[in-house]
């Protein structure tokens, strides 16, 4: 058995809150070998990021650790240090040399003024005794090594290939080839974050953190916010840069899906506890704690089609006693009955009788880039000759990754973004030209859910207000108590208490403020919703609330929905028909059912199977690969 790197014993950690102490942590224990990745699953506030910022000693006052022991043995045979009892000046030697992070958002963990070269050899010189050039050379070396610069030789190999192309004459010489791949690598050192996608910044992260050597990765939540196909790239060269570094890893994150994909032992956290432990095979085969079942159990998947998604209340109740602990009490869920296909096939008959709601013909949508004296030199076709149609009551998803324009296409067909050329129609109305009070009527019938419910919501407003804002704007409701009566109305509709709307959006959780985003876009009783990766930044479970209450809604209110993400998924669950994108066109079509069964496209059969299940047939495949 290998040596142990890293050992947690009964660590606490605690935060004041409102006159009380919150304990973030609340005695956690596990250990780390060295190559072995750990993989710690929970939703949002269950303590996940809490530990690795312990361990990295970087806990924000006025948090401490209150307990516990943290033991890093930074080489083999050698005595350990606990890093709980090192001084900060101390700690600095290890944090980010032996022990490195990958941040879950690194558009805000590195500096938008500094490009990233300086923040890759800042960080190296910092760490290493060496001189500015040496830095330059390892930073280069780990952009080469994340894959995000080639190798010398596929640089050279590609501007001989051009030189060729476009001179038909012989190669480049050897001096030219070596300016040209210096001046390669200098371009890269010399961009900005946000000249860098958001799969490219995370490859930046992890150089840097693999930039000295270190023997313990803590990666928190380093796929959340990228698309499925960037999120297996990346998971993929973190298991390579493991083995080749025979590092030792810390993998965080809300979906049980991804564990199962890298994870040699997995440690489940609730409330700042770790309820369940143990071999990956064995958590998936064979699930002990019931917070453990729902959360496997929430994630929807491609081979099943059931009426409704089980949450991890369905698995258990926990309530909080006086002196602060938590009782679980398990309960069986009741499985829910499952859609079968001639139920699918009744309900596409059905929708394929109407008149469509919604006609897209021919639509394009550029972005115009501008040349050295202001003047648009070309432009950059985000949606490009796209058409389809919506019928009444249906939801059709639009999956693709990132940069494919199914954003820009949603927001088009609210008139939000302009078009250059095509036709929307809205119950026989062509609306791409609608300007003033007509448009402003549309905007009662055509409503938007957007991504992210933090930012959506102006924090200095109440929710009531916030949900009350269209009805105003709209003249709906003849006094302020019918406006307020009507709020109240549609809190309760989506789950939540009327007391709500006189607390600010701060004071909830994500999956709430999502919520209150859906009750301010039903306010106007529209006819059709754009929900725009509406479920992305939740954590699983969440996600199968909200969910399974935008399925209720349409139901109740008759709703159409144009339902975008980039989880193949989640979309099947939701809906009828699928539009697969890529770079601005509709490239396949179909059922559902169709897309899955049988994808015509390359690029279709690429999502699905980026998709990570967490089945356990998965985590042993997975396994035999890596032994």
């Amino acid at each position: 058995m290998r040596e142990s790197v890293l050992e947690v014993r009964n660590l606490q950690v605690e935060f004041p809150g409102d006159g009380n102490i919150v304990k973030a942590l609340d005695g956690i224990s596990f250990e780390l070998r060295r190559g072995e990745t750990l993989g710690i699953v929970g939703e949002s506030g269950s303590g996940k990021s809490v530990t690795a910022l312990a361990v990295m000693g970087l806990l924000q006052t006025p948090g401490i650790i209150s307990n516990g022991e943290i033991w890093f043995r930074p080489q083999e045979n050698a005595n350990p240090i606990d890093l709980v009892k090192l001084l900060p000046q101390e700690m600095q030697l290890h944090r980010g040399g032996d022990i490195a992070m990958i941040f879950q958002e690194p558009m805000s963990s590195l500096n938008p003024v500094y490009n990233i070269g300086f923040q890759l050899t800042e960080a190296i010189m910092r760490h290493q005794n060496v001189s500015a050039a040496q830095a330059k050379q390892i930073a280069i070396a780990g952009l080469q090594e994340v894959k995000l610069l080639p190798s010398d030789e596929e640089i050279q190999q590609q501007y001989t290939d051009w030189h060729q192309t476009n001179n038909n004459s012989s190669k480049p010489n050897t001096s030219n080839l070596a300016q040209l791949v210096r001046e390669h690598k200098e371009a890269m050192l010399e961009r900005y974050p946000h000249q860098l996608s958001g799969g490219q910044l995370q490859r930046v992260m992890i150089a840097m953190a693999i930039s000295c050597n270190p023997l313990i990765l803590i990666a928190d939540e380093p796929t959340t916010a990228l698309d499925v196909t960037v999120q297996a790239t990346i998971l993929e060269l973190l298991r390579e840069l493991q083995q080749s570094r025979e590092m030792a890893m810390i993998f965080i994150t809300h979906d049980l899906g991804l564990i199962s994909e890298i994870s040699d032992q997995v440690a489940v956290m609730y409330k700042g506890k770790v309820v369940e432990s143990g071999v990956c095979q064995q958590i998936f085969s064979n699930p002990q704690h019931p917070y453990t079942k729902g959360l496997i159990a929430c994630r929807p998947t491609l081979e099943s089609h059931p009426q409704k998604l089980l949450t991890v209340s369905d698995y258990m109740s926990a309530e909080e006693t006086v002196t602060g602990q938590v009782v679980i009490q398990a309960k069986e869920p009741v499985q829910p009955a499952q859609v079968t296909s001639q139920e699918i096939a009744t309900r596409l008959a059905n929708l394929h009788q109407k008149q469509p709601l919604l006609e897209i013909r021919n639509l394009k949508v550029g972005f115009p880039v501008r040349g050295v004296f202001g003047g648009t030199k070309r432009y950059t076709m985000a949606v490009n000759g796209v058409s389809f149609d919506v019928k009444p009551g249906e939801t059709v998803g639009l999956v693709g990754e990132s940069g494919c324009g199914k954003t820009t296409l949603g927001r088009t067909l609210l008139r939000l973004i302009e078009p250059m050329s095509g036709q929307i129609i809205f119950e026989k109305q062509d609306i791409t030209s609608l300007k003033g009070e007509p448009l402003q009527k549309l905007r009662r019938e055509m409503q938007i859910v957007f991504q992210n419910p933090f930012s959506s919501l102006d924090p200095r407003m109440k929710v009531g207000e916030a949900v009350m804002e269209p009805l105003l704007i709209h003249s709906v409701g003849k006094t302020k108590q019918q406006r307020r009566e009507r709020v109240a109305e549609l809190l309760e509709r989506v789950g939540l208490n009327a007391d709500a709307m006189n607390r600010y959006p701060h004071q909830f959780s994500g999956g709430q403020r999502q919520r209150i985003c859906i009750a301010r876009s039903l306010a106007l009783n529209p006819k059709f919703i754009i929900c725009d990766e509406s479920v992305s930044a939740l954590d699983v479970s969440v996600q199968a609330q909200v969910l399974n209450l935008l399925k209720e809604l349409q139901q109740d209110f008759q709703l159409t929905y144009i339902f975008i993400s980039h989880d193949l998924s989640v979309v099947k669950f939701m809906s009828d028909r699928i539009l697969v994108m890529n770079r601005g066109q509709i490239v396949e079509e179909g059922t559902a059912e169709s897309i899955y069964q049988e994808p015509k496209e390359e690029y279709t059969q690429k999502l699905i199977a980026a998709i990570p299940t967490g089945s356990p047939e998965r985590v042993r495949n997975r396994q035999l690969r890596a032994s």
